[in-house]
């Protein structure tokens, strides 16, 4: 017999045992009896009646999930041969993706998916009470109950890796573009839950595909949490797409629309991408002008500000599916140190944390965020305990992160938050400089934290708390709940292997189609517009320049972009970049011949603005010197006019986007009418105020009368 009747023999021998297999595994699976001949027999249900899952209704349309459930312990993404029904079209219809939408008619319809061989159905109640309010009703039994079933199944080490996320910036000191063999080892190795991914990471397109899409390859029975830091502003880890202006920007333009369109944007890029994770919105209060590292991420100083821009926008991502996490709990705002170089103190007690820090992070939570990651602060008011560090053997109090009295006490029995918590990145010198690899991921388990982020040393963190639940300093119940929140966070949003995983190519030609779409850039120009603030103005904007009159913009950070922007609208527009030793004679000589003097001025600390700077001196020496129009542009802080205030006009941009600059030279000019309004305050520097929270000023549009 030769080879290829041979291979058509043994084909249809192994094709009928399959049947056969099939066959009597569905008769026994009737009858209750052998389990261990169902490993790869699936159950069919419907997300929505797994009792942990809560319905997210977009508009007038709610997505669900059908998922093959398997008897050795992991959910698929149900795609293959799929039918999806609806008894009563009137109430509501459903696509073939198991997309429901809604009509105008009241009423009960109930929706089923079927694969040809197992169904499930769900109930829905549609009520058009002034506004549409859908119930659902979950089926009952015991089939629903597969978060804890499939926690039963885990094994201790498949538990410990759900609770890591590790970062893969680089390996042998080279950025990670593509999934390289030491990596995927790792990740099989320790059963990882989650990577993070940064710019480092990020090429192109079709290299991020290709990354997530090997990641999600490579992991084993769960999805796998695919994260980054894509606030917008001045924390972008993408380097294609769409760059929006930033939170502070979208808290000078005071529309929670606009931050909805936002997180959307970004939502559906990240989506684009197969990124389903994102550590955004940052919902810290940024009430000190000192603060080194949070600054223009903050939506700004007013609680409630922050509060509804940041739950706007999270409602954004989680729009297109993305894992929406507020940070940094309890509240990094108020503070002069940057937990990455060293360990901060808040010193508030309750009542101000409450009506300050907390505020935004209780709106959040009330709204159905999907996780809050923890800030490396000490908090001695809410916890006075204190530990001694391993960098100096010297006493500190307990960072947030690894305080049950913050993450239990306050975060999840206070507030009530039953989502999953992060931690901030553990290899940030808070924490690395005074704790252990190991000691740090076991504190911060046994205060309540469900997700591990950036461990210094896995293998080292992997046996630690492994060894911590043996010995009964963290019990298997503790790691369970994380079990439960982390699953439920994952189903809830589709993080699930998928049955039949779209192809890269499928993947790039819709990512193509979405990152950087006009749409989206019509996004990126209104947020950048509206959120243009004119902080003073002297009679000098918007600029009126006849043919032949100079304009010198002059600064040492994003000069030249300044400058393009602004020939757009004036041709006879010199760049003057400041040197080392400042400015040149001839530099000084274009700067005494300009009709109008720019000042791009671009600072991210205190420091850098102080009068004794040598950016800022420069800045104040050319405005005591000419005697023509001197127009201020604040690209980052807003902050900046404290170090030179006697200019004739400033305007704040809240970051260095591209968009941004467009709209700055597009304000100076008469283009766009200055509607933003200071999110924050900015201090005279005596104890006083130089322009308040809310201030911002305005003139008539070119061409009125």
């Amino acid at each position: 017999m030769n080879r290829t009747a041979t291979r058509t023999r043994k084909g249809v021998i192994a094709h009928a045992l399959l049947l056969f297999a099939v066959v009597i595994g569905t008769s026994q699976s009737s009858s209750g009896a052998g389990a261990a001949a169902l490993v790869q027999i699936p159950d069919l249900i419907i997300d929505l009646n797994i009792p942990e899952i809560d319905a997210a209704v977009i508009g007038d349309t709610l997505p669900l999930q059908a998922l093959h459930v398997y008897r050795d312990g992991h959910v698929e993404k149900a795609t293959r041969r799929l039918q999806w029904k609806s008894s009563n079209k009137n109430v509501a219809s459903v696509d073939d993706e198991g997309v429901v939408h809604f009509s105008t008619s009241q009423g009960t319809t109930f929706l089923s998916v079927s694969d040809g061989r197992l169904q499930d159905r769900l109930e829905l109640t549609l009520r058009q009470q002034g506004k549409p309010r859908v119930t659902v009703v979950k089926q009952k039994g015991e089939r629903y109950r597969i978060i804890r079933k499939l926690i039963a199944r885990m094994t201790l080490e498949e538990k410990i890796g759900q609770m890591i996320m590790a970062d893969f910036r680089k390996v042998n000191g080279k950025a990670v573009t593509r999934l390289l063999p030491d990596v995927e080892a790792a990740i099989k190795r320790y059963q990882l839950g989650g990577v993070i991914l940064f710019r480092e990471n990020i090429e192109n397109t079709e290299q991020t595909i290709n990354l997530v899409h090997a990641y999600q390859q490579a992991a084993q029975k769960y999805g796998m949490l695919i994260a980054l830091d894509q606030e917008g502003g001045i924390v972008s880890r993408l380097r294609q797409g769409t760059d929006l202006p930033g939170n502070m920007a979208l808290g000078a333009a005071r529309s929670g629309e606009l931050a909805w369109k936002a997180g959307d944007v970004i939502g559906s890029e990240l989506a684009s991408l197969g990124i389903n994770t994102n550590f955004a919105p940052d919902l810290d209060v940024n009430n000190n002008p000192n603060n080194p590292v949070i600054g223009v991420r903050s939506f700004g100083e007013d609680p409630r500000l922050v509060g509804d821009l940041g739950v706007a926008f999270a409602a954004g991502l989680q729009h297109n599916g993305i894992v929406s996490t507020a940070k940094h709990f309890p509240g990094h705002g108020d503070t002069a140190v940057d937990s990455h170089l060293g360990l901060p103190q808040v010193t508030h007690g309750r009542e101000r944390l409450a009506r300050v820090e907390l505020y935004p992070f209780k709106q959040a939570i009330t709204a159905g965020v999907d996780a809050i990651m923890t800030a490396h602060i000490t908090f001695p008011q809410i916890d006075g305990s204190t530990v001694l560090s391993k960098k100096d053997g010297t006493t500190i109090h307990l960072p947030a992160t690894l305080s049950p009295r913050i993450v239990t006490g306050l975060l999840r029995e206070e507030l009530g938050f039953d989502g999953v918590i992060f931690t901030d990145a553990m290899n940030m010198q808070a924490i690395a400089d005074h704790f252990g690899a190991a000691d740090a991921a076991v504190r911060a388990i046994q205060a309540g934290v469900d997700v591990v982020l950036m461990p210094t040393d896995l293998d080292e963190v992997v046996k630690g708390v492994r060894e911590a639940v043996r010995r009964g300093e963290i019990s298997e119940t503790r790691i369970d709940q994380s079990q439960r929140r982390i699953l439920t966070m994952k189903i809830k949003r589709g993080i699930v292997k998928e049955e039949d995983p779209v192809t890269v190519e499928a993947k790039l030609i819709r990512a193509m189609e979405r990152i950087g779409s006009r749409e989206h850039r019509q996004v990126e120009a209104e947020a950048a517009m509206r959120s243009i603030t004119l902080v003073k103005n002297n009679g000098v904007l918007p600029l009126a320049l006849a043919d032949g009159q100079r304009i010198a913009v002059v600064g040492d950070s994003y000069v030249e972009v300044l400058a393009d922007a602004v020939k757009k609208y004036h041709a006879e527009t010199e760049t003057i970049r400041i040197g080392k030793r400042g400015l040149s004679p001839f530099q000084w000589q274009q700067v005494m011949r300009a009709d109008v003097v720019i000042l791009a001025s671009c600072t991210a600390d205190v420091k850098a603005r102080s009068p004794k700077a040598a950016g800022i001196e420069l800045f104040r020496q050319i405005v005591e010197r000419t005697q023509r129009p001197v127009i201020g542009v604040g690209i980052r802080n807003p902050y900046d006019i404290m170090a030179y205030p006697h200019v004739d006009a400033y305007l704040a941009q809240y970051g260095y986007r591209q968009a941004s600059f467009a709209a700055t030279a597009a304000t100076m000019f008469g283009w766009n009418l200055p509607t933003g309004r200071l999110p924050v305050t900015i201090p005279d520097g005596r104890g006083g105020t130089m322009y308040p929270f809310g201030h911002g000023l305005t003139f008539e549009p070119i061409g009125s009368e």
